[in-house]
């Protein structure tokens, strides 16, 4: 089970600002589980640690090509 410490814990605008990436994109990547959060309400809810997991993979930047059938 996930626990959040309080002073750790960030909404998804100081995420976008911390991560410099848009609030869209990391409302999507908190929906998807690619960064651990947690739902409050209507909010997202992250640490500074699970964006930094994130951040220290690489990923490729874009649209994934498409699959030809």
């Amino acid at each position: 089970m996930d626990t959040f410490l309080f002073d750790e814990i960030i909404g998804i605008r100081a995420a976008a600002d911390y991560s410099h990436l848009s609030q869209r994109h990391v409302r999507l990547l908190l929906e998807r589980g690619k960064i651990r959060g947690k739902k409050v309400g209507h909010d997202w809810i992250t640490t500074r640690m699970y964006l930094d997991e994130y951040i220290s993979v690489p990923h490729p930047r874009g649209r994934k090509p498409a699959v030809k059938a």
